[in-house]
């Protein structure tokens, strides 16, 4: 099983987009081992949005993503990364595909309601930014899990 990284941003905190946003995941069949809400601060958005530090849009991320509470989980399946990636969208939703997160939600390329992690190098640093190991229960099974064909 593979993990990846998924945040709820801030605008759809405010839109009450939360319990939706989770039920995506769930119904695609990924397994939650890990969920919690937080304000961020500068540092740790700093942190997070580290690979892009010097790209003119830095600050708008930084100041956009600290502006209200986010939801972060970590997400276990097969292909976890690539599958989230998938269910999300394009980052611009202009150009994400018909129902997916981005395409139903999102507003603009900023305020695109969910990031997730784009490799499986990136998901193991942005899950260690957010959670401690002991805060994960990975490999916990569902009651109906594998008597289905």
């Amino acid at each position: 099983m593979e993990r990846t990284f998924i945040a709820v941003k801030p605008d759809a905190v405010q839109r009450g987009l939360i319990g939706e946003v989770i039920q995506r995941f769930e119904k695609k069949g990924f397994k939650i081992i890990g969920l919690k809400i937080l304000q961020l601060d500068r540092q740790t958005a700093e942190k997070h949005y580290a690979e892009h530090f010097g790209k003119p849009f830095f600050e708008s991320l930084v100041d956009f993503i600290t502006s209200g509470p986010v939801v972060v989980m970590v997400l276990e399946g097969v292909n976890a990364v690539e599958a989230a990636r998938k269910l999300m969208g394009a980052t611009n939703p202009a150009n994400a595909d018909p129902g997916t997160i981005r395409a139903d939600y999102a507003h603009t390329m900023q305020r695109n309601v969910v990031h997730g992690s784009d490799s499986t190098v990136s998901a193991e640093r942005e899950i260690a930014i957010f959670f401690d190991e002991k805060e994960l229960i990975p490999g916990w099974k569902r009651d109906m899990e594998g008597q289905f064909i």
